[in-house]
């Protein structure tokens, strides 16, 4: 009882380990990890958050902008309102008025007649003593006025060699030329065409999985027909070597038939060699290691259980679900809306404009050395006049790309319809062939039983058995390869429809 305990828990465990050492993958799980470890998927998934970004960007421009401004300039020389000329005259106000009324009163002296000087002077008034104060006071005044003078150019000195200027500016977009609309309009369809090209890459990553995986499926089925086909050359080699042996067969037959053993080996490394790179392949699709032992549902299904699908003509369908089409109607409609971006440079353009202005000196109040402000309100207009026509041969050249997108659109839509009737004459025709290689499987297990039972009663040579053998292997072949064919037909009319999920 022991030792039953012992061997059955070494049975458990040896299962676990080989279970574990072999990684079972379905289909759909093939198919959900290549969508999520493949490269390029992810390339334009980013691709897509990028122009979702870009166009929140795109938005703003509705709305105002506010920037704030500041500056420190210094410079060699002041402003200066006043010329030299105007500085030294007022400097010298007071001293040039007093002179010249001096010299006015020196004059008039002069002309007063001695008779009056006389009679002045028995009056006992003395005209040059009298000069002789006015001018005293006179040059108190010229002092004065000078003083006065030098005061107005004092009050004119800027003291501008160090300058701080700073601004708050709000500025609102009122009409460009509808540049700002077509802008946010190519961001929407950059982010169509961001999305369609994830689509795109995510039918190729499920095409190329299905492709792989039913490669794989389909050389492990014929891995185990080559063994199948190896174990009945063996049997037929052994039978032939005991009857010659006997006397009863030649050793040319014997040598035929150990040829065909050889030609079943080879046959089989090779298969066995085309199992493992197609594995590796599969591997990398699905973001595995390439060592990863894996073990495919599919693998150990003698039937492929290949439903039939009814081939459908359905154009439309395709030209409605292909993201390559939707692409280059992105393209399109992306070309138009360049054009109107281009046409706006030959539009006004009107913006709204505010904001707070801050200098020192401060240029409000006789130059003041502090800082002090002013608010601001304008409009802004920029009016095109004259481009010598640069703005036209744009315009031109975008409605050329345009066309150009446009054609390549429409040789898109033949292409795919003629993808899509190619795909339904693919499906009749792998289905046809299923049903005529399960009639020839029939034809072939009967030929080869008859051919094995007159073999073994003797009336039957070891070369028509051979030929059965042959006949029965190809036969099973072409059922593996019409199986295949089938799964990827389908696959390929989804594909060409759109409708790979």
């Amino acid at each position: 009882m022991k030792n039953r305990i012992i061997a059955f828990f070494l049975l458990t465990t040896g299962l676990t380990q080989g279970a574990a050492a072999q990684q079972l993958l379905s289909l759909d799980s093939c198919r959900a990890m290549a969508l999520r470890n493949n490269k390029e998927l992810s390339i334009s998934r980013v691709k897509q958050e990028v122009a979702a970004n870009v166009r929140k960007s795109a938005r703003t421009k509705y709305l105002p902008q506010i920037n704030a401004l500041g500056g420190y300039e210094w410079t060699s020389k002041e402003i200066s309102l006043l010329s030299d000329e105007q500085k030294e005259t007022l400097s010298n106000l007071g001293t040039s008025l007093t002179t010249g009324i001096q010299g006015k009163i020196g004059q008039a002296m002069q002309q007063i007649p001695p008779s009056v000087m006389q009679l002045l002077g028995a009056m006992g008034i003395d005209l040059q003593t009298l000069g002789g104060q006015l001018s005293t006071a006179l040059g108190g005044v010229g002092t004065s006025l000078n003083g006065v003078g030098q005061g107005i150019v004092d009050a004119f000195h800027t003291d501008t060699r160090n300058m701080f200027a700073g601004a708050v500016m709000v500025t609102q977009p009122v009409f460009m030329g509808g540049a700002i609309i077509a802008m946010n309009k190519m961001a929407d369809i950059n982010e169509q065409l961001a999305a369609n090209s994830t689509e795109q890459k995510r039918q190729q990553t499920l095409y190329q999985i299905d492709q792989a995986y039913w490669q794989v499926v389909s050389l492990r089925h014929k891995q185990k027909l080559a063994q199948s086909y190896l174990d009945l050359v063996k049997k037929l080699d052994g039978d032939v070597q005991k009857m010659i042996e006997q006397g009863v067969a030649t050793r040319s037959e014997g040598l035929s038939v150990s040829v065909k053993v050889n030609e079943a080996e080879m046959m089989l490394t090779k298969v066995d060699d085309g199992l493992v790179l197609s594995k590796m392949l599969l591997c990398q699709l699905c973001g595995l290691p390439m060592s990863e032992q894996i073990v495919l549902v599919d693998e150990a299904r003698e039937d492929l259980d290949a439903v039939e699908l009814v081939p459908q003509l359905e154009v439309e369908q395709a030209l409605e679900n292909r993201p390559e089409l939707r692409q280059l109607q992105n393209m399109v409609d992306l070309s138009k809306q360049q054009t109107n971006v281009l046409k706006a440079g030959n539009l006004p353009q009107v913006a709204l404009t505010g904001g707070y202005m801050v200098s020192n000196p401060n240029l409000y109040n006789g130059f003041q050395r502090k800082f002090s402000g002013v608010w601001n309100v304008g409009v802004l207009v920029r009016i095109p006049i004259w481009n010598w026509g640069d703005v036209a041969y744009k315009v031109r050249a975008s409605k050329g790309a345009t066309t150009m997108a446009r054609l390549q659109m429409d040789e898109a839509r033949e292409l795919i319809t003629l993808q899509v009737n190619q795909s339904n004459f693919q499906v009749r025709e792998a289905n046809r062939k299923l049903e005529m290689s399960k009639a020839n499987i029939r034809k072939a297990d009967e030929n080869l039983r008859t051919a094995n039972l007159g073999f073994s009663e003797g009336v039957i040579s070891s070369t028509t058995v051979m030929e059965a053998q042959t006949a029965w292997l190809q036969a099973q072949s072409q059922k593996i390869d019409a199986e295949i064919d089938v799964k990827l037909s389908q696959v390929n009319l989804q594909k060409a429809l759109g409708t790979l999920q």
